[in-house]
């Protein structure tokens, strides 16, 4: 069966992005450019094998608590397992805090953040299909996710990095990851922690990060 679709889950249980109909928005937008047949759902029901078996990719874009019933997070883990791809975007680092599996693919849990504002970004892997089109540091603005334990200690391949020094109330020192990927668990799968602003998904370095990110966990 051809895998032609982009699946963008939106699904919140606890608080929700203003930014998720700008980001789904985009997202979608970016797959259709690439070649996908995408869409965006809230409905858990999509969550099945044959649906995820359509899949190129899946994004789950700021979910936030538990956002799958059982049956979903079976189909999930069996579509990651056979070599499916998973983006998980911005709040999606908050996403099923109860499922051992999902733990496993983010390699940390979302510990919290500071308030929103200015910082910067490097670039830690500049030939990845993500990063590529970024210069070796990047002025953002967003809130600078803080984690429960250093993700590269979880063998995750890291692509962008926080300068805690261009912005207050970082927790991870010099070592601070906000985007990475790996294959572990057979399928792709790539984190990004930007994204907080519906402005963000108009602005073309970050919507480049987003669709290089999507031909990869797509295997483009």
């Amino acid at each position: 069966m051809p895998t032609s679709d982009v699946l963008v889950y939106t699904r919140t249980a606890g608080y929700r992005h203003d930014s998720i109909p700008a980001g789904a928005e985009a997202l979608v937008e970016l797959a259709r450019e690439s070649g996908f047949d995408a869409r965006s759902t809230d409905d858990p029901g999509a969550f099945t094998p044959e649906r995820l078996g359509r899949c190129a990719a899946v994004v789950l874009l700021s979910t936030t608590g538990r956002v799958l019933t059982d049956p979903g997070r079976a189909a999930l883990e069996a579509y990651v397992r056979a070599g499916g791809g998973l983006l998980a975007v911005h709040a999606g680092a908050n996403a099923e805090p109860d499922w051992p599996f999902y733990g496993e693919l983010l390699g940390t849990r979302f510990a919290g953040h500071p308030p929103l504002q200015p910082g910067r970004v490097h670039v830690e892997d500049p030939a990845h299909p993500s990063t590529a089109h970024l210069p070796a540091e990047w002025d953002w603005t967003d809130e600078w996710y803080d984690f429960t334990s250093p993700p590269r200690e979880a063998g995750v391949h890291v692509l962008l990095r926080a300068d805690e020094s261009t912005y207050t109330g970082g927790t991870h020192g010099a070592d601070h990851p906000l985007a990475w990927c790996h294959d572990k668990a057979c399928g792709r799968f790539l984190f990004t922690a930007l994204g907080h602003t519906s402005e963000s998904y108009a602005a073309p370095a970050f919507r480049a990060h987003l669709a290089g990110a999507l031909r990869w966990t797509a295997g483009r």
